[in-house]
């Protein structure tokens, strides 16, 4: 079942339930996806592009939770997190960090990496294994500890 089908059944039993949280969220992925869908790029909304697009949301939802907690705003914080939770929903299994350490581990030692100078050779590779299962930023951090180490 393609992303966009499993969002519009969701969104009808949503709106059946009249569970604002989850209709919130669902609804801000449809509007993700319809932008997608007519930004003239000639792309179809693949597996690939549909956890592009929720990494995306779930990004933008993070920062601004940061931002709320930071002003204090516990009301607006706590609408941040139900649509995160909404929102991650759709993603795949996120991978714990014992897991990514060591699957960045073996990437380190299958292509010889030495430094950080092979960071960027690392990091490609790592993303594209774990496509959704985790957020660059921490593909990031992990890289950076096991090369330095």
């Amino acid at each position: 079942m393609s992303l966009e089908t499993k969002i519009n059944e969701d969104l009808k039993e949503a709106m059946k339930a009249k569970d604002q949280v989850a209709l919130r969220g669902i609804r801000a992925i449809k509007s993700a996806i319809l932008i997608f869908k007519t930004s003239g790029t000639n792309e179809e909304l693949d597996e690939a592009n549909g956890i592009k697009i929720l990494q995306k949301l779930v990004k933008q939802r993070k920062d601004s939770l940061d931002i709320y907690r930071q002003q204090n705003r516990p009301e607006l914080a706590s609408i941040e997190e139900e649509e995160i939770a909404t929102i991650e929903k759709y993603l795949p299994k996120q991978v714990t960090s014992e897991e990514l350490d060591s699957i960045v581990a073996e990437v380190i030692k299958e292509n010889n990496a030495s430094g950080m100078k092979d960071m960027g050779k690392v990091m490609g590779i790592v993303s594209q294994k774990l496509s959704g299962q985790a957020e660059g930023k921490l593909i990031s951090e992990a890289v950076k500890r096991l090369l330095s180490a």
